[in-house]
């Protein structure tokens, strides 16, 4: 009689192992699940068992309380009749070899305890939560079913208990929810175009392409502006003469024109107004075409559609002060996206990363913190500026001069040309020691 009960609790042990498993096993691969897989599933196949997946998915908090239930519930009665169970399978050997009452029992509670938490742990647990990460969909399909069942048969005290879970959760400022969000923040995105350029399943060049399209989303004006410092400019009273002759000597095709401040610009004027005009000495106040002033903090996809619909596909970035901090155009943004764009006008400009043959780099001072990053491994620390040349200031606390250097996060930067009082370019080598 006592073996036959041993058995039978060896027999509840595994049974209850079993309804660990499952209830591990639909926790994770719930979790796993995308809704847009789970309905693809569903329209695909069509059967029970998809539908009822997806009425788990889709009330994910209730199942993974049952889920947190049942492995609650099945770990607790295995330990409870694990010793009286499992123990004595173990008696007629310790008594053989000897022991006494005392130590022999104790022996077996030990021996009985390590097996089956040993048991539950691997194939209770980590086995179920390895096959759901794994494949959670074929997971899914096998045990939820099952899962879903017991979540019915205690619904009532499952409820009670998210209930009051959820209360607490409310009481921390954070609104529960019900199911998993199925969107994507851009910077997940990108993770997933890098891992999936790594492991071979896009080529490298739609892997930037997408990576560059994600990260563009981040930007606003600011960042995708052309600095007034760089901006070439006309004034109200110069010519159509004046124009033509800046459009040679710069490739350019559009300026700006002010009324003697950078800071008040009146519009645009493109080379193309200088054709067929007789009278080339025309001020180009009257020649003037308005383009749309936005904010420096206006974001990247509202900017490209305010300058799709401007006839010269240009805007003036003015900064929170009012002033004019540069121009943008859609030549900026698809450059963003695409990379650098290069046509004829532009064979004389130069790069603005260039290696160097001893491993080193010249850098343009107006690379973002993201670009040279992109370009060079450099990850630029955080503080009150946007480029490399902000930085450079920001750490000599003074206007540098050519041949000025520092030491940042094991790089040496090392002033090459400035233009007027902004640091123009740099060579950043890495730091062999040395004074800083």
């Amino acid at each position: 009689m006592a073996v036959l009960l041993s058995v039978l609790g060896l027999l509840a042990v595994l049974a209850l192992t079993f309804g660990t498993a499952v209830s591990v096993a639909s926790e994770f691969a719930l979790t796993a699940l995308e809704r847009s897989q789970v309905d693809a599933h569903v329209a695909e196949v069509g059967d029970r068992r998809a539908h009822t997946v997806q009425r788990a998915h889709r009330n994910l908090s209730f199942q993974l309380s049952g889920s947190q239930l049942g492995i609650t519930v099945t770990t607790l009665v295995t330990g409870y009749i694990a010793e009286p169970a499992i123990a004595s399978l173990f008696r007629p050997g310790l008594d053989a070899l000897g022991l006494g009452e005392g130590p022999a029992a104790t022996t077996a509670t030990v021996l009985s305890l390590l097996l089956v938490t040993t048991l539950s742990m691997v194939f209770g647990e980590l086995v179920p939560k390895n096959l759901a990460i794994a494949d959670p969909l074929r997971t899914a399909r096998a045990v939820v079913w099952l899962q879903s069942g017991f979540a019915h048969a205690f619904r009532g005290l499952i409820g009670a208990l998210n209930t009051a879970a959820n209360a607490v959760v409310r009481r921390l400022g954070v609104e529960p929810a019900e199911e998993l969000r199925s969107a994507r923040s851009p910077r997940e995105l990108s993770s997933l175009v890098r891992a999936s350029a790594e492991h071979g399943t896009l080529d490298e060049g739609t892997a930037t392409l997408l990576d560059r399209s994600l990260r563009f989303t981040d930007r606003v004006a600011e960042d995708l502006m052309t600095p007034r410092v760089r901006v070439t400019s006309l004034a109200a009273d110069d010519t159509l003469d004046d124009l033509v002759a800046l459009a040679r000597r710069t490739g350019f095709s559009r300026f700006p024109v002010d009324a003697g401040d950078p800071d008040e610009v009146l519009g645009v004027v493109h080379v193309k107004q200088a054709v067929g005009v007789p009278d080339r000495g025309v001020p180009l106040r009257g020649l003037v075409q308005e383009v749309p002033v936005v904010p420096g903090s206006l974001d990247g996809d509202a900017l490209l559609t305010r300058l799709r619909g401007s006839g010269l596909q240009m805007a003036v970035v003015v900064d929170e002060y009012g002033g004019t901090a540069g121009l943008v155009t859609l030549e900026d943004l698809i450059e963003e996206i695409v990379g650098d764009v290069h046509d004829e006008h532009d064979g004389g400009e130069t790069p603005r990363v260039r290696p160097l043959a001893d491993g080193g780099w010249l850098v343009a001072g107006l690379l973002r913190g993201d670009e040279v990053e992109q370009a060079t491994g450099f990850a630029m620390p955080e503080g009150p500026y946007e480029t490399l040349a902000g930085m450079v200031l920001a750490r000599l606390g003074r206007i540098p001069d050519v041949g000025d250097e520092l030491v940042v996060d094991g790089r040496r930067f090392t002033v090459t040309r400035r233009d007027r009082h902004r640091v123009a370019e740099l060579r950043m080598h890495p730091d062999a020691g040395g004074p800083r």
